[in-house]
């Protein structure tokens, strides 16, 4: 049995393998304690859940899903782009529904890369941008994200050659995993940069309602001609604690849209429509659940941050995510010392070089934990230092 060679070039998921070490240590009889992976600790609120119940049973919704999402969901992330974004899109053709922004993502290369071209990514971002291109046989290139610029994907600098292989780039602000934010100057620099390269510009906003200190985040469609380029990826996951439901949108260039829904009909049958009913009411029902679930991550963030500081781990307070980026004592790497924390304080947090080359040197802290967990995490930690 011969396997595809573009797994080889893949590496596992990086959290997949983070699970697996967690478990392993668990059948141990071993106090856990995970700051990896950003998996909500809060329930799905309850007016979603009930709207799921209620949707469940009714029988037109146990037959095949509408391909791109049933036009009612379709139009209800419409309106809500339209409400918090200022954003006017045509639900029938500049909107559509995705079993999780993830797969959405992963497919995008589907829809519009061949063998040998290549996908511009940032250097530190979600897995999954340069992983659909290796298992497209085609090319990452890695934009440079530095701490001195902000995290900010420099896209200005790459190489010609690239460029005339190139046909998506992506980013991804507010960021996963640093935390970081992009202005409006940086978002019509992208806009234009991908313009006049003939570049699909795919930015993925799974973050955009959880902003911290005021912090709200823009949509990238809000910005001029957006709309010949763009495409956005939204998530139900993060902002509505629905990680489990695999629901999210795509909006953006109709173009675009469309090739991605093409690729989705072929692949897969669509969103069991019970659960987009309930998306429904997440999207158009009270938004308080969000301003609730974001006091408690911003005290999180500043609980993580102060007890880091104190022990002498260096970072700065994220103004939006679910996140705490953090710089590795000197002496280790990435790796080394996520090892160190697990074996030694039995602390799960992810080495930020799983992000990509420019994540050397961080670890990234997931603030979906309880607060007195993430208190007795800091001190484990101390403990070892």
């Amino acid at each position: 049995m011969r396997t595809a060679a573009c797994l080889n070039r893949i590496a596992p998921y990086l959290f997949a393998q983070i699970d697996a070490k967690r478990d392993a240590l668990v059948e141990q009889g071993v106090d856990v304690i995970s700051l990896g992976i950003g998996d909500p600790d809060m329930p799905t609120p309850d007016h979603i859940v009930e709207a799921m119940r209620e949707a469940v049973r009714k029988s037109e919704n146990h037959q095949y899903p509408d391909y791109a999402g049933s036009l009612a969901y379709r139009t209800a992330c419409a309106q809500w782009m339209e409400s918090r974004f200022g954003v006017t899109l045509d639900p029938k053709t500049e909107v559509l529904a995705l079993i999780g922004s993830k797969e959405g993502i992963f497919h995008l290369h589907t829809a519009f890369v061949d063998p040998g071209d290549y996908v511009l990514a940032p250097s530190i971002g979600y897995p999954v941008y340069s992983g659909g291109a290796t298992l497209m046989n085609a090319q990452t290139y890695y934009m440079p994200m530095r701490e001195e610029s902000g995290f900010l994907a420099d896209f200005e600098h790459v190489p010609d050659e690239v460029l005339s292989k190139a046909k998506i780039m992506f980013i991804g602000y507010p960021n996963n995993p640093t935390g970081a934010v992009a202005t409006d100057e940086y978002f019509d620099r992208a806009i234009a940069f991908c313009l006049k390269h003939d570049l699909l510009l795919a930015h993925d906003n799974a973050y955009s309602e959880i902003g911290f200190d005021g912090y709200r985040a823009p949509s990238i469609l809000e910005r001029p001609h957006a709309m010949e380029c763009c495409i956005e990826f939204f998530s139900l996951s993060k902002a509505y604690n629905m990680t489990g439901w695999r629901i999210g949108f795509a909006a953006g260039n109709a173009k675009a849209v469309s090739a991605l829904g093409t690729v989705k009909n072929n692949l897969d049958s669509g969103q069991f429509t019970a659960v987009q009913d309930a998306a429904i009411q997440a999207l158009s029902g009270s938004q308080q659940c969000i301003d609730d679930m974001r006091a408690i991550y911003e005290r999180r963030r500043d609980l993580v941050v102060d007890a880091l500081c104190a022990i002498g781990v260096e970072c700065k307070k994220p103004k939006a995510t679910i996140y705490v980026w953090a710089k590795v004592p000197e002496g280790y790497t990435s790796e080394s010392f996520a090892t160190k924390v697990l074996e030694e304080a039995h602390v799960i947090v992810t080495p930020g070089s799983g992000y990509g080359p420019d994540g050397e040197g961080y670890i990234r802290i997931s603030l979906t934990t309880p607060d007195e967990r993430l208190l007795e995490a800091a001190k484990r930690i101390k403990e070892i230092g």
